[in-house]
Order: C-alpha cells, then structure tokens, then sequence
C-alpha cells in the first residue's frame, strides 16, 4: 500500500506542471499564447557530504567505516516564459520542469543506489549584469530503490525505512550565459531524504555538497528584452484571497514507557484536517497571513497498557487509544507564502488553542508546497514539524483559492 501510494504521488508530481498550463495565478491566459515558451535541456554533476547525525553514518555499519560521501548526477528539462510575455515581465528569467537523478551513497548494499524523479523552479536573486547571476532551485520529489532497515539481512541501517522516500533539495548557484544557447552554473547543495514519519525508522539522511551544471537553452530569444508594441506594463491589484484546504495521510509514533523508554508502534495512524488560510498578496510574488488549523490524528494520548504476567513470561505490549474526543485539535498559525508560475511554497508557524491530549502542547511549523491544477484549485503537499525537531506528519490534500484576483492589465 506504501509503494502504491508514492508511485501514485510521483506520477501526479509528475504530470501537475503540464497540467497547469492555463493556471497562472493572477495572470492574464491570453498573454502566454503570443509569445513562444523557451526551452532547456540541463545536467548537473553533485558531490556532497554526509551530514553524520546517526551511529550508521558515524561507522557503525556492515564495514566498520563512516558514510559521509555522496554524488549524484541529474537530467532536467525546464522552460520559462518569453520575457516580452506578461509572465515574463512578472516572473523574469523564472523556470520550472522535471528532473531525474541518479545517486549513491557509499554503501549500495546497505542504503541501495535510489534513483529520483521530482519538479523542480529556480529565479535569478541578484543580477550582477545581463550575464551573469545568483540564482535560487529548489527541487522536490520521490526517490526509489532505497534498502531500508531489516533486522535480519540490513540490522545496521537506521536511517532509512522505506523503500521509497521524500527527496527535498535547496541550492543557489552562479549563473553564467556563455552564449543565447549556452549556461554553466556552479554553487552549494542542500538535500534530505525522508519517508514523511510514515514508517520507522525515519532519522532522515541529510547532505550539503557542492552543484556544477550546464544548460542548453533549446530556443532562445535573440530579439531584445523590450516591451512588445502591443502590451501594456502590468500592474497587480493587491487583495485578500482565502485557501480552504483538506489533507489527511497516516503517521507510525513513538509511544514513551514508564523508565522514559520509547517503543515503536506496531500501528498506522490516521491523520485528517483542514486549513482556512486568509492571505493579503501584497505582490505577485508574495502573499502573508493567518490559518486556522483543524487536525484529527488518531494517534494522540495512545499509550501503552500496563500488564501483569508470570514470572519467566515475557510482557506483552497493548497500545490503548483514549477517547476521541483527546484526538482533536484546533490552532492558528502565522503563514508566509511564496508565489511563482504553477506554484507556491508556503511556512508557517502556529499552536494549538482547543484541545485535550497532551501531544498537542507546544509549537508546530509547517512547509508546504501548493501546486495549481486550475486558476483557484491546487494540490497541497506538506509537512509538519512539532517544536522545530519532532517529525509529525505529512499533509497530502486539495485547496481551493477563493477571490483570486487576476492582474490588472
């Protein structure tokens, strides 16, 4: 059921940007249709370091020996948006498309060799002069082919353990064109691999490294970069939209034993909620406010039942679900959220106000990446973290965006 589900989460990954072709959010549809698309192709070679944050990583593995390299090599397709369009004066020199990435890791028989398929958007930060610049990528995906723990045939690995697994990369590199045709970039790496806390163990794998790439444009626009005779400059109607979100996934947990001792639960658990996400957009880039937050994870206040056996027996460990009354919560959060072509990153911050399990104490934060379907419905994929370190849970839904405003031309 796992393996289905993530195969199911790549493919609409996968197939979400073609998708939107006609959902740019507060953009005018004609405008694309006048100007042609600009297409690449790109490869990247990655060399990293392992971030040692686990006793397998640090060398208590098969062969004795730290796990701290890494290498990777990526082929991407990305296009962008003419820069005399209405998108490209909006979102100038912005990209988006899908990647294929093939890695290793030192120990293939222990980790495995995953190959990964994800989206990926990258924007110039500061441009230095016409050809030369620091960008931004992100990437975000799936990754398969991992050898997760066993305790017969893979006893050390505690790190990974599922078979398939979240990939999330950050990186900001210099950029420079060679020629219409030609990009070389050069920058910093930063990646990590989890399974979303849907199984145990979930320690993550973490590294920091180092990108070179090259990028041939397929089609570039050798006119230049002046506003077409028939567009007006684009201006944007500051308003407030309203997101209405549902998600729901499952989560394993750690269950706390009377000498302070944590146990892995045998069981899933269901999660289920909602978001009414209020957004002032400031910019066509940049929209902030509040959500209201309703969760139900069937998790909460479990607890293990104390039982009494004979003496020489072993205990057997029962795990007791309180009322679901104590499963319930309801908090606010303080969201920021980023706005490009197709889509939008968005983080936040927030507590729980109404509730009766202890579980739901303190702070939790949320990442969340929105992916337009339609000018106002999107696919919501999250996580979210309790007290910055806890893994919680994933947040798999669909939103819709109320008064979503186009641009006013």
């Amino acid at each position: 059921m796992r393996r289905i589900f993530f195969i199911l989460l790549g493919c609409i990954l996968t197939i979400s940007i073609y998708a939107a072709s006609d959902s740019l959010r507060n953009i005018e549809p004609r405008a694309a249709s006048r100007f042609p698309l600009v297409h690449q192709l790109g490869f990247d070679l990655r060399a990293a370091y392992i971030a040692p944050t686990n006793q397998f990583l640090r060398g208590n593995n098969a062969t004795g020996n730290p796990v701290n390299k890494a290498f990777s090599a990526h082929l991407k397709y990305a296009f962008r948006f003419n820069p005399n369009s209405y998108e490209g004066k909006v979102y100038r020199d912005a990209y988006q498309g899908v990647g294929l990435s093939f890695n290793s890791f030192q120990r293939p028989h222990e980790l495995g060799s995953p190959i990964g398929i994800y989206l990926f958007q990258g924007s110039p930060i500061v441009r230095f002069n016409p050809h030369f610049s620091l960008n931004y990528e992100w990437n975000f995906g799936i990754s398969f082919g991992w050898k997760p723990h066993d305790y017969t045939s893979n006893p050390y690995n505690r790190v990974i353990g599922s078979r398939t697994n979240a990939y999330l990369n950050a990186n900001f590199y210099l950029d420079w064109r060679l020629s219409p045709y030609w990009h070389v970039m050069a920058g910093a790496d930063f990646t990590h691999y989890s399974n979303g806390n849907t199984n145990f163990p979930n320690t993550g794998l973490n590294t920091i490294g180092a990108r070179i790439g090259l990028a041939y444009i397929l089609n570039p626009d050798k006119e230049p970069d002046t506003p077409h005779s028939g567009l007006m400059p684009v201006r944007f109607q500051k308003h407030v939209s309203y997101d209405l979100i549902l998600f729901g996934s499952w989560r394993r947990k750690g269950i706390m034993l009377d000498d302070n001792k944590g146990v892995a639960s045998p069981d899933r658990y269901t999660v289920l909620g909602f978001n009414f996400m209020p957004l002032y957009n400031f910019c066509p880039r940049f929209r902030a406010g509040i959500s209201l937050d309703g969760i139900y994870d069937s998790s909460a206040s479990a607890y293990i039942k104390n039982e009494a056996v004979a003496i020489g027996e072993s205990a057997e460990l029962t795990i007791v679900r309180p009322p679901r009354r104590y499963q319930y919560a309801l908090g606010l959060s303080a969201r920021a959220e980023y706005v490009m072509p197709y889509f939008s990153v968005n983080v936040g911050i927030g507590a729980n106000a109404l509730y009766r399990s202890h579980d739901f104490r303190g702070c939790y934060q949320i990442l969340a990446l929105k992916i337009s379907m339609t000018r106002s419905l999107f696919l919501h994929i999250g996580y979210n973290l309790q007290n910055f370190h806890n893994p919680n849970y994933l947040m798999l839904g669909i939103g819709y965006r109320f008064n979503n405003r186009r641009t006013i031309l």
